[in-house]
């Protein structure tokens, strides 16, 4: 009887013109409708050949297209694109890929409902105007629930530190993000940074952030001193990502931000032509950390939240499997999508170093944008530092560097230094994984190939 009934709707629904040109109540179906209505509204986008439809059934597809329906989804999207997708994850790459198909006007609304069924907290960032595509840097229907609710992965700010001394929950190889800045060294553990994925703290008397997107490998420290702002920004998880990269936001604008690239990508805050300042952190052991500063600060584990910090926990499976967990293109280069490289971004251009070229431990000349530059590495402890050379060659490894002249050069973690105090300074790059760097740099990165 069921059957019949659906079969009967269907045949009436299709019959009726006004239905189909109401793409609204259309796209409504696609993705918060019944089954029967869903398969109507499959039919009729198929039929009239509706691309517009296709981020409303791409949405679909994740939250409504599963169980019998999900072959009824993909069939309807190979229709309208000529493509295969056998999930969710799929089409938003195919979405990524083809930025000329433009949602219909009512994507607008079914997206934020979708959102705020989830989290009404998500329209902070997105409510109202936010969400207006001329508003935007980013499109709408790229951006992806990461399974969290807003601050679902809260942020440590101003944690308690403790010295080397007290740190006896580390292991030797436990990486460490380590940052120094006017002579204050701090570590923060990535077995804690993965359960919180950004910090906001004062070092060496200057505010900063770390963003730490566990998705794409990358870990940026940010001056958070900006312009035109009466006081530091504090930024926090938003919950979502964007071609699997978090979005962070600020607390002060609600705005929100690329974690990769600082810049305001929705909010009060875009087309200000603010933009953090990157500034340098090391990926290393702590091992090797304290041995470089043995009167280092470390983050406790008394963080006010109650997680397992032990080691190699937190993102195990995804950290040692070669498979994202939300789609993004980036990659190529005959890498892996998750192999790690160093990225440099400066005035003129920027430049990707695979790891491996790094391996044993060495310095690179090279040139990215208008500055020389000199690169010292470590493979094995996902470990590089760059310093503007000033056109000097250097060679060697480890601790000291030798320039072309003869004279050996401190390795620091501000500036390489000379013997008679002459000082290089230090280049704000990091460590991501391959398709994040690829992704964020639009592409227009070069490569080095060793």
């Amino acid at each position: 009887m069921f059957r019949t009934l659906a079969a009967a709707l269907t045949a009436a629904l299709l019959a009726l013109p006004a239905f189909a040109a109401d793409m609204a109540s259309v796209s409504q179906a696609l993705v918060f409708g019944p089954p029967a209505q869903s398969r109507v509204a499959l039919d009729i986008v198929t039929r009239e050949r509706r691309t517009d439809a296709l981020p409303a059934l791409i949405l679909g597809m994740r939250y409504a297209g599963r169980g019998p329906l999900r072959t009824d989804y993909t069939r309807a999207f190979q229709s309208l694109t000529g493509a295969r997708a056998n999930s969710w994850f799929d089409a938003m790459l195919w979405q990524e890929a083809n930025p000329q198909i433009k949602p219909h006007p009512s994507y607008r609304a079914l997206k934020l409902e979708s959102l705020r069924r989830i989290d009404p907290e998500f329209m902070r960032f997105l409510g109202g105007e936010r969400s207006d595509p001329a508003r935007m840097t980013i499109r709408l229907e790229e951006i992806a629930w990461g399974g969290v609710e807003v601050d679902g992965i809260p942020s440590l700010d101003n944690p308690r530190l403790i010295s080397a001394r007290e740190a006896r929950y580390l292991v030797e190889d436990d990486l460490v993000f380590g940052v120094e800045i006017n002579g204050d060294a701090r570590a923060y553990p990535l077995r804690i940074m993965g359960w919180h994925e950004m910090f906001n703290d004062v070092i060496g008397g200057k505010p900063v952030a770390l963003a730490y997107c566990t998705l794409c490998g990358a870990g940026v420290l940010y001056d958070t001193t900006v312009p035109g702002q009466s006081a530091p920004l504090v930024f926090g998880s938003s919950g979502f990502l964007y071609r699997s990269n978090k979005l962070m936001f600020d607390r002060q604008t609600d705005s929100l931000w690329n974690q990769f690239t600082g810049k305001p990508v929705a909010g009060p805050l875009v087309n200000s032509g603010i933009e953090l300042k990157a500034l340098p952190v090391a990926t290393t052991s702590w091992a090797e950390w304290r041995r470089k500063h043995p009167d280092t600060k470390v983050l406790s584990l008394e963080t006010g939240h109650r997680r397992n910090y032990g080691s190699g926990v937190v993102y195990n499976e995804y950290f040692n499997s070669s498979e994202l967990m939300f789609p993004s293109l980036g990659g190529g280069k005959n890498l892996s999508k998750k192999d790690y490289v160093f990225g440099l971004r400066l005035p003129g251009g920027a430049k990707a170093y695979p790891l491996r070229v790094f391996e044993g431990g060495k310095a690179i000349n090279d040139v990215v944008g208008l500055r020389n530059v000199v690169l010292v590495g470590n493979a094995a402890t996902r470990t590089v530092r760059a310093y503007d050379s000033a056109g000097r060659q250097f060679f060697g490894s480890g601790d000291t560097l030798r320039a072309s002249d003869g004279s050996v050069w401190k390795v620091g973690e501000e500036a390489l230094i000379a013997p008679n105090g002459q000082r290089l300074p230090r280049l704000p790059g990091h460590i991501a994984y391959w398709f994040g760097w690829q992704s964020f740099t639009g592409g227009q990165s070069e490569f080095y190939g060793g």
